[in-house]
């Protein structure tokens, strides 16, 4: 089995091949060029790397949201445009469990937090049961603080990883004072199209797979735009 893994889902623009769960290839940039700049031409120089013809894959998995629209909308439709292109199906991993993945077998609480700005983070909540992750909340967008209060409940170590990491430091210092915490190192605090493809196997063995036609953006919320058109004709 041959996956071809995307995550545009914020800043980081990150590709990778996987076959039979080994990784042949990653390429990942956390830069300030857009992902319509950089996701196809790291996809092609990749490809060419490790001489992969894209007709011997057997799915694409892309990171599905939440995340940045722009960053989903670019990821979404260079997925769809390459399932569609080589008639192969879609594994749509959610971002929070791809950057969950990252931390492996561990006893602490795994809480990745990416920002949403407005003072919100995205978030979920995840503990490893035997050798599987397992999600024990729902995806969130929510305040800093109130995620912060939600971590104590679990009573156990946490160990927070994402792009919001830098952004809340200090608040996360602050009030968890009480809480033995952990800031995940810079190998595995952002996006990795690597852990999107290691869960897409664990996806497709379950058969939580799609067509390209099928698959859509998990935005959580609405953009800005949507939100500012509504008040506007509210007026």
């Amino acid at each position: 089995m041959k996956i071809l893994a995307i995550d545009s889902s914020s800043n980081v623009a990150s590709v990778a091949v996987l076959e039979d769960e080994k990784l042949l290839g990653e390429m990942s940039t956390n830069y300030k060029k857009t992902h319509s700049q950089t996701l196809l031409p790291m996809i092609h120089q990749l490809c060419q790397m490790i001489d992969l013809d894209l007709n011997s894959l057997d799915y694409i998995a892309t990171a599905s949201g939440p995340g940045s629209f722009t960053g989903l909308r670019i990821g979404a439709s260079t997925a769809k445009g390459l399932a569609f292109a080589l008639n192969k199906p879609v594994v749509a991993v959610p971002t929070l469990d791809g950057l969950a993945y990252n931390i492996v077998y561990s006893d602490h609480l795994i809480c990745p937090i990416m920002d949403a700005r407005r003072n919100q983070v995205y978030t979920a909540y995840y503990l490893w049961e035997e050798d599987s992750l397992k999600r024990q909340s729902e995806y969130m967008a929510i305040d800093i603080e109130n995620c912060l209060e939600k971590v104590k409940v679990y009573n156990r170590p946490v160990i927070f990883l994402g792009d919001a990491v830098p952004v809340y430091k200090e608040t996360i210092k602050e009030k968890m004072e009480d809480v033995k915490y952990f800031f995940a190192p810079p190998s595995c605090n952002m996006q990795r199209a690597a852990s999107v493809g290691s869960l897409a196997f664990v996806y497709v063995r379950e058969g939580k797979i799609q067509s390209a036609m099928e698959f859509v953006p998990f935005y959580l919320r609405k953009s800005q735009a949507e939100r500012e058109y509504e008040e506007k004709n509210k007026e």
